[in-house]
């Protein structure tokens, strides 16, 4: 990893995150920056440069299971576009469904977003232990919806320069 990248030491915000919103629920919300943060870099023409240089799952995903992981390749049809969608219509309909039965109780939105955010680390953990360590980056919702964003970006603005950071 280049000096510039923050995978280095990333995952120790997703991993202060999960204890502190098991602790207290309400700080679950801090979810919603996880959330945003890439959808932001996209939205200003950087593609899905939160996935190579920030991400903190993407960070613990490739520090910690390469220790465990079988090192197979992600199966093709995973990493199809038609699996990627399925998977982003899936997570974002969870996310809804929450979302709704919350009833907009403040810790109730916390914890639903510390359970989704758990949730997907889980399967990024399972997927990196049966494959590479970041096959969830692979399949990732929010990398994937970063992609969907980006080329619409581009494709309305088609002399948009790319910024660095």
């Amino acid at each position: 990893m280049n000096k510039k990248s923050h995978q280095n030491w990333s995952w120790i915000i997703l991993v202060t995150f999960l204890i502190v919103a098991a602790i207290k629920p309400i700080f679950g919300l801090f979810g919603i920056v996880c959330m945003t943060a890439p959808m932001y870099h996209a939205l200003r023409g950087r593609g899905k440069i939160h996935c190579s240089k920030y991400c903190p799952r993407g960070s613990l995903l490739g520090k910690f299971l390469k220790y465990v992981s079988l090192n197979n390749t992600l199966p093709s049809f995973l990493r199809s576009k038609t699996a990627k969608n399925i998977l982003l219509l899936i997570m974002i309909s969870m996310l809804t469904f929450a979302m709704i039965h919350t009833k907009g109780n403040i810790t109730k939105i916390g914890f639903a977003l510390f359970r989704f955010m758990s949730l997907s680390l889980l399967v990024g953990i399972i997927l990196g232990i049966l494959f590479k360590p970041r096959s969830w980056c692979q399949v990732c919702p929010m990398g994937h919806a970063c992609d969907l964003i980006d080329k619409q970006v581009k494709k309305s603005i088609p002399n948009l320069q790319t910024q660095k950071n």
